[in-house]
């Protein structure tokens, strides 16, 4: 048996998340063909666990199940996991998202950790905001905050580490790097990302009835604005340290 054959083998792996909860993996690491395979986790979960659970959280390579302990145990819900999931397969046309573009205006005073970027990938910032910008991201978790997407992955030449001193306060719809993510600072919040620009779009609205219009599997295309357009949709020009 090769080494992926028995990589492979070992998923789905089931593992306690106390007292009602499962996590469900199906893989390792950041990779679309995992990512699909929890999309037709959750499918089949719902189509056939509806009567016993409550919720379903999917991400990278997981799903954490919680249940309903009064309907059922964690025995029970781990045998049913496996029979659910024993023939998993995922069809890619089925389970394909949505796609978002969203506007960026990319400046220093707005993201200020854009020249720092630069200058540590020994590039220009335009080099920056067009290796952001000339690539789609999938939409592979959400967290750590309500509508915080995850997007992967980003282009080599411009992934940086997180800040070694995180930010007290970053403002609502700051566009951000980590390693190898991008991602949207929905709400003001703390936060250790390195910020390259802000956009006017607006990611968590609890009053519309969803918490955000990015779920796990949909595609995001960023692209560049002009202050003066960035002003005109409603951007905030608050200037960050």
């Amino acid at each position: 048996m090769t080494n992926s054959a028995s990589k492979a083998s070992n998923f789905p792996k089931l593992v306690s998340a106390g007292a009602d909860a499962v996590i469900v993996y199906l893989g390792e690491g950041i990779s679309v063909s995992v990512n699909q395979q929890v999309l037709a986790a959750v499918k089949a979960v719902e189509e056939q666990l509806s009567d016993v659970v409550l919720d379903l959280v999917p991400s990278y390579n997981s799903l954490m199940v919680y249940y309903d302990v009064l309907r059922t145990d964690e025995p029970e819900i781990r045998e049913r996991l496996r029979k659910t999931l024993s023939d998993l397969t995922s069809d890619d046309q089925e389970l394909i998202g949505k796609h978002h573009r969203i506007p960026v205006y990319y400046d220093e005073s707005v993201g200020p950790d854009l020249a720092r970027i630069a200058e540590t990938n020994n590039c220009s910032v335009d080099d920056v905001i067009k290796a952001h910008t000339e690539q789609t991201y999938r939409v592979y978790a959400m967290g750590f905050a309500p509508g915080f997407a995850y997007l992967g992955e980003v282009n080599e030449k411009i992934r940086t580490p997180r800040l070694d001193n995180p930010r007290k306060r970053i403002t609502a719809g700051s566009v951000a790097i980590a390693e190898s993510q991008t991602a949207v600072y929905p709400s003001s919040s703390p936060g250790g990302w390195n910020i390259i620009g802000r956009t006017s779009t607006q990611l968590y609205d609890p009053s519309s009835g969803t918490i955000s219009p990015l779920n796990v599997g949909d595609e995001v295309e960023f692209y560049s604005v002009s202050k003066e357009q960035f002003v005109d949709d409603g951007g905030d020009t608050e200037t960050l340290s």
